[in-house]
């Protein structure tokens, strides 16, 4: 399971790699831990003037169900979401079936290592300085002031049999990974019917590399207002 990462904020970075535009660059990109906020990619409601389907950049909270919803333990894990149960767990049922897809763009995310006997924390990334496209899903909530805010959840998939993603997690418990989608499989995964998005949802074999990354003192989430969202044409 995945509970903090690094997203990609940089614009060209967004641009090149998810076909994004963004107005702006953000700060250099800080560690995202649940409740901070993050970029994530979903499908902009369709206005009619086009038949194609564009995306938007939108910030999000990372964790699906936030603390103007639910304080309780459970909703505060809610920032991954197995693929298994993400159609029947009551917190992402509904979200799943009207097809509230992103992609979560990530610099590099977080695991536990305990090949030394203790939890080691150890930095995953693509090979060749490309980000992952991590399959999400996302709800829109409204506080208690009126405003909406998003959250978003990343979709895991097991990894008993990864080799390299088998290495985190303790050595008790089942290996998890985050469902990492080739970009090839951008477009379809925003845009594909509810009934054939589980098929993208499998342990990514592409090349991954990793180091220990231990937490550097007082590392905070971001935690800073959102822009107004920007729009690119994924379809090019």
């Amino acid at each position: 399971m995945c509970s903090n990462y690094r997203p990609v904020t940089r614009t060209d970075r967004l641009l090149t790699f998810f076909g994004v535009e963004r107005e702006r660059d953000d700060p250099p990109p800080q560690d995202v831990f649940p409740s901070g906020l993050a970029p994530m990619i979903l499908l902009a409601p369709n206005d009619g003037a086009t038949p194609r389907r564009h995306v938007a950049l939108q910030e999000a909270i990372f964790r699906f169900v936030p603390d103007f919803i639910a304080k309780v333990e459970w909703a505060r894990r809610t920032y991954n979401a197995r693929a298994e149960t993400v159609a029947t767990r009551s917190a992402f049922r509904a979200a799943w079936a009207k097809g509230q897809r992103c992609i979560i763009p990530a610099e590099c995310i977080y695991e536990a290592n305990y090949e030394t006997g203790k939890a080691v924390r150890w930095a995953i990334r693509q090979a060749g300085d490309v980000p992952l496209g991590i399959a999400g899903i996302y709800e829109v909530w409204t506080t208690p002031e009126g405003d909406h805010r998003f959250g978003m959840a990343m979709l895991t998939v097991n990894a008993d049999d990864h080799p390299f993603m088998r290495r985190f997690h303790r050595p008790e418990d089942e290996k998890r990974m985050v469902a990492v989608l080739s970009p090839s499989d951008y477009a379809a995964w925003l845009a594909c019917p509810v009934t054939e998005a589980q098929a993208f949802l499998r342990p990514w074999h592409g090349p991954l590399e990793g180091e220990p990354a231990p937490l550097p003192p007082r590392s905070k989430a971001r935690t800073v207002e959102p822009p107004p969202p920007a729009s690119g044409d994924l379809f090019g």
